[in-house]
């Protein structure tokens, strides 16, 4: 049976990596916000940027639910940050009968920050196509994350990728 496997956690906690690796283990297909806001939009929408965010997760959930419907496994590939958004995406899929998998990526605050640095480095020398994470939106996303609970979870990765 197809199921959405969707990647909740911070930035720089992993996701992506995770993500390309549940694609090959489980032969299904990976959907990423962030490579459709990267591709489609410049850098700097500012306060626009959470609108058309919503909108390319909207789209992204009907893409999944056609390639479910084709028999194709799907990873969704943001943080789902709040739990409004974790109970929006349950609904979306359980009004359609869809089986859905979330998977929490825990990391510790010292190895995120360091996991920011790093990823800020590639970034600045081209080596990765990513957003910078400067102070304040590094503040900024510490405190918008919502950790979900461990029973909303059905995966639960500690520190590794």
């Amino acid at each position: 049976m197809a199921t959405v496997i969707l990647i909740c956690g911070k930035i720089a906690s992993g996701k992506t990596t995770y993500a390309n690796h549940l694609c090959g283990a489980r032969r299904a297909f990976l959907l990423s916000a962030d490579e459709v806001m990267r591709c489609v939009f410049p850098e700097n929408l500012g306060k626009e940027y959470d609108r058309y965010a919503r909108r390319v997760q909207e789209y992204l959930y009907r893409q999944a639910a056609r390639l479910c419907g084709m028999g194709i496994s799907v990873v969704l590939d943001w943080g789902f940050w709040r739990k409004s958004e974790r109970d929006h995406a349950k609904a979306v899929f359980d009004r359609q009968g869809i089986s859905y998998e979330f998977h929490y990526l825990s990391v510790e605050d010292g190895e995120w920050k360091s996991r920011i640095r790093s990823r800020n480095a590639a970034v600045q020398a081209g080596e990765a196509d990513a957003y910078l994470v400067d102070e304040g939106l590094m503040e900024k996303f510490s405190n918008a994350f919502e950790p979900p609970a461990r029973e909303e979870m059905d995966v639960w990765v500690e520190n590794e990728y």
